[in-house]
């Protein structure tokens, strides 16, 4: 029933997910690459992403690929990967937009036989409860008589250029075993690797969805261990180094979670969770307190510049990084832009600098200028966001010297040694 010499695949949605796994796919097999904005299409034409996942060599390598942002022009393809966002709302509940309206597209063009694979974060069960409905709405076929689903999390990790899509294990799964066959080998053909078989789209989701919820409730401790080391005035990063000699304690470091998964993903489980009646305790109490640590940070420095005897209404302070991480231009879900909006409650004048990130990005996500190149010397405080390398080559001194004589130089990520800053998480 399933063909994988005859595989024609098409990718929907080409960004930090979508793109590098059009390429794999498409130094192989017949790909097309879909987006729905046209300059992205046209940049990638070009042989350039704007997201620095890939080079331009290796968009050369996928040699059968296509680009395009017509949705007729995958009519003729049989297996469909859907890796379009799962954001949340302005109330942390899932927004399963992106998801549903990808799946109304592929309805209009899939044909008996076809395969859809989704690797959207999502809760366990959210393929059959919110994508496959919408595809049989618009196609007129049958779940599992007609067409056939897979599901193979995502484990992209924005700005790694160690850990790639062929290098990093892949878990498949099949809305049947023969389909599960064919996801499972289809992404073996790709992954160096090798691949991981669940047993159902809903054991492979939860896989995905509690990955993250894991490392984000790891990094909410240690964000609680800093906020009670600074009440007592010890060291935080002393206080991990010294407990880290241990062989079994897990290496987290304090600070902001953001980005597109971890500050994102528990929400979706906490969801399904309390649609069946459970209150997620530990989940929703380490979500609550990873996304206070902007608030913490901000009151921390005010704190130094009014014991620094630093008027702080009027103030000018410098935030280094916009982005969610380091040596990245996504700014998706940024907690950054928290600090900022904090201290702009003290009436202090914020400016941002981050060489990583396109400004018209920040003008449009967060209506943030960016400023090219910050001033020697104009600032009251400096506070260190987001550990690009750049920064990092800077060193103290320079850094430092972007403050004004008595100003307060804060590092959130432990970039620089203790004695070179004032302040640290």
């Amino acid at each position: 029933m399933f063909d994988l010499s005859d595989t024609r695949i098409g990718i929907i949605g080409l960004g930090y997910v979508g793109l590098p796994l059009a390429i794999e796919f498409g130094k192989q097999y017949p790909t097309i690459g879909f987006d729905l904005k046209q300059e992205r299409i046209d940049e990638l034409g070009a042989g350039q992403d704007s997201t620095r996942e890939v080079t331009p060599e290796e968009l050369a390598q996928a040699e059968r690929l296509e680009f395009t942002s017509n949705a007729s022009d995958l009519a003729d393809c049989n297996v469909y990967i859907v890796t379009v966002p799962t954001p949340i709302d302005a109330h942390k509940r899932p927004d399963f937009s992106f998801l549903k309206n990808a799946s109304r597209t592929i309805g209009g063009m899939i044909s008996a036989g076809d395969v859809v694979i989704y690797e959207s974060t999502v809760y366990p069960g959210a393929t059959e409860e919110q994508c496959i409905p919408e595809i049989e709405d618009v196609s007129g076929l049958k779940f599992n008589k007609d067409f056939y689903a897979g599901y193979s999390p995502e484990r992209i990790n924005p700005g790694d250029k160690e850990r790639r899509v062929s290098n990093i294990i892949k878990v498949t799964a099949g809305s049947t075993p023969e389909a599960g066959d064919y996801v499972d080998a289809l992404y073996r053909s790709i992954i160096s690797a090798g691949t991981y078989r669940a047993s159902s789209l809903r054991v492979a989701e939860a896989s995905k969805v509690i990955e993250n919820t894991q490392r984000d409730l790891n990094i909410a401790l240690i964000n609680e261990l800093a906020l009670i080391c600074n009440q007592m005035g010890i060291d935080t990063e002393e206080v991990l180094e010294a407990a880290g000699t241990k062989w079994n304690f897990l290496p987290f470091r304090p600070g902001l979670v953001g980005g597109h998964c971890i500050g994102v993903d528990p929400y979706y489980l906490t969801h399904k969770a309390q649609e069946l009646s459970y209150y997620p305790e530990v989940i929703l109490a380490g979500r609550r307190l990873n996304d206070d640590m902007g608030r913490h940070i901000s009151e921390q420095v005010i704190k130094l510049m009014m014991q620094s005897k630093i008027q702080v209404s009027g103030s000018r302070v410098l935030l280094l990084g916009l982005a969610f991480k380091e040596n990245c231009p996504d700014l998706r879900n940024s907690r950054v832009i928290d600090i900022a909006r904090e201290l702009e409650g003290y009436n202090v004048l914020v400016d941002v600098h981050d060489p990583w990130v396109d400004p018209d990005n920040a003008k449009d996500e967060y209506g943030i200028d960016l400023l090219a190149v910050p001033e020697p010397g104009s600032y009251d405080a400096v506070i260190i966001a987001v550990a690009h390398d750049r920064f990092s080559e800077l060193g103290a001194e320079a850094l430092r010297a972007l403050c004004k004589p008595d100003g307060i130089l804060y590092d959130v990520k432990c970039l620089l040694p203790a004695a070179a800053v004032d302040g640290r998480l």
